[in-house]
């Protein structure tokens, strides 16, 4: 997942799982403290605003921190992110290219209408409609079929062997809508384009494919989502009030929520975009929670009198990628005396005062598929000097570094320009708002950049296949237009491999072949950190992918 600003091994054995376990949404554990038992309002601040409320609408870390409190996904991750029953109280593959779930009962969505396998189909077909051209569609493209067994079992039909699948589906974008509110959206985007197909029309037109289907998901592909980027219909604990785009998202608890007790009524997430005006209204109690805070902050927090600060290990990566597709990032050499100009524990403790560690390889070391054993890139001035002389620039030159706007990572640019200035390379910071700097790296117009991805699976799967497959160029994730074929056949072999001890293999691999050609400098794995007014709220956790986990929360008590 691309974010702004910023452990587990994840279980991907094939299991049957009791439907007596229980998640981290299905904590079946009644919050009590404080005087009052009746609940109250959480108040959230939050850096940035929700892009949408559709969980195949977009793949940002402000919606998929709403969307979390509001869908349930068939298989969940606990604060540790292993994985455990959601909506899906068993599973396993009963073939190479099958998954058998068997679904939860007596579980009602918001609307009241009763969870099925019909509501399983439905998401899932949804994500993967061209229609609909999903920015999380990579996640379930494998899923050929959606086969419906009985009211509460499905089989999953991929087209090929995919060994990550339980984690895809327990990523927020998993989250399961009612086919009730699926059918309004389509009926909608008929209706708004005009079209003459009947919803049960276009819905047969999609199983048989071809030329007529993609004629009218073309027709209808500018109207999907009117429904459902205003409108919700999930199972989980808190269910939409009231949005106001720019400023704030009310959640209300949902009374028929099957699996456990909440303390509070009311959850309101406020857009704060200033960490400054963020921490005043943690300081005075006009926000319980703020996200995201700066390292900068952190021992403001840390010394607050009715503030605590929590930080989690973190499973997202900084780097500083080049465009390979241009010259001179189209040598090795280059690349390789640019990491070993940079020292990146300077960064760490320069830029993020100490929080976090520096990365090793593109993955954590809280990811599946990381390898302690590999051969790093060290810092070495002298060593990056003898590879530009050797290089097809070895008197230097001059370049661009991208950045957006957030301030550790132009801080962490200004820190780069110096250290390349002292191999001979001249760097002139480049400084965009962040949709412009989405769309110009996704473009191929930078020479360098900087930017984060946070696997959110917690497997090596999402960690790199996106950033360097070459059929991820641009938006997927892959800016650095890197292109090894080796790697690609060893991702989709890590991809593919449903024995563990082949997948880690052919991740080891991929990660040493990224480290030595280096497509990216891979900077480090930054901390989570989260503000909490200690008056107001206790037992807040916080993920290593960086999700406010609100299962436990209680209200503090009064003096």
């Amino acid at each position: 997942m691309v974010k702004r600003g910023f452990k587990y091994f994840l279980l991907l054995t094939v299991a049957l799982v009791l439907a007596a376990c229980s998640s981290d949404e299905n904590v079946d554990e009644a919050a009590g403290g404080g005087e009052s038992a009746e609940g109250g309002t959480i108040n959230i601040g939050m850096s940035e605003d929700m892009v949408s409320v559709d969980p195949h609408g977009s793949n940002d870390s402000a919606s998929a921190q709403i969307r979390r409190n509001i869908y349930e996904s068939l298989i969940f991750q606990d604060e540790a992110l292993e994985l455990t029953p959601g909506l899906a109280t068993e599973w396993e593959a009963t073939g190479d290219t099958v998954w058998n779930f068997k679904l939860r009962e007596g579980t009602t969505f918001h609307s009241g209408q009763e969870f099925t396998a019909e509501d399983v189909k439905a998401t899932l077909d949804r994500v993967n409609d061209p229609a609909v051209a999903s920015q999380v569609a990579f996640l379930y493209e494998m899923i050929e079929e959606v086969e419906i067994v009985g009211d509460y079992e499905v089989n999953l039909h991929t087209e090929y062997a995919f060994a990550p699948l339980p984690a895809h589906l327990s990523h927020n974008a998993g989250g399961i809508m009612s086919k009730d509110l699926i059918d309004k959206d389509y009926q909608a985007a008929l209706d708004e384009a005009g079209s003459d197909v009947t919803l049960e029309e276009y819905y047969e037109l999609r199983e048989a494919g071809g030329d007529e289907f993609q004629a009218v998901a073309d027709e209808i592909s500018e109207h999907i989502g009117t429904v459902t980027g205003a409108e919700t219909d999930g199972t989980n604990h808190l269910q939409l009030a009231d949005r106001s785009p720019g400023d704030s998202v009310t959640l209300k608890k949902f009374e028929d929520f099957q699996n456990g007790e909440r303390e509070f009524d009311e959850v309101i997430f406020r857009v704060i975009p200033e960490t400054q005006a963020r921490l005043a209204e943690l300081d005075t109690g006009g926000i319980d929670i703020a996200n995201e805070i700066d390292t900068a902050s952190a021992e403001r927090i840390q010394s607050g009198d009715a503030t605590e600060l929590i930080e989690s290990e973190s499973v997202r990566m900084n780097y500083l990628g080049f465009n390979v597709e241009k010259e001179p990032f189209d040598d090795p050499l280059v690349r390789q005396a640019i990491a070993h100009a940079v020292d990146r524990d300077e960064i760490i403790n320069g830029v993020y005062d100490g929080y976090g560690i520096t990365a090793q390889s593109p993955l954590a070391p809280n990811v599946w598929g990381y390898d302690e054993e590999l051969d790093s890139i060290d810092v070495d001035v002298e060593r990056a000097k003898e590879l530009l002389s050797e290089s097809s620039q070895p008197d230097g030159f001059t370049t661009t570094l991208w950045v957006n706007d957030d301030a550790a990572i132009v801080d962490s640019a200004v820190y780069i320009q110096n250290a390349l200035s002292e191999i001979g390379i001249t760097v002139e910071i480049k400084q965009s708002e962040w949709g412009a700097f989405l769309d110009q790296t996704a473009n191929g117009e930078h020479d360098m950049f900087i930017l984060g991805w946070t696997t959110v699976t917690a497997d090596a799967d999402y960690g790199l296949y996106a950033l360097f497959h070459s059929k991820n160029f641009g938006a997927p994730g892959n800016r650095s237009f890197y292109k090894n074929e080796e790697v690609d056949a060893l991702l989709d072999e890590g991809r593919t491999n449903p024995d563990e001890a082949g997948r880690q293999e052919a991740y080891s691999e991929a990660q040493q072949i990224l480290i030595d050609e280096s497509p990216a400098v891979y900077l480090n794995h930054t901390s989570f950190l989260l503000g909490v007014n200690t008056e107001g709220v206790s037992n807040i956790g916080l993920d290593p992918v960086g999700n406010i986990r609100l299962e436990n929360a209680t209200f503090s008590s009064e003096e």
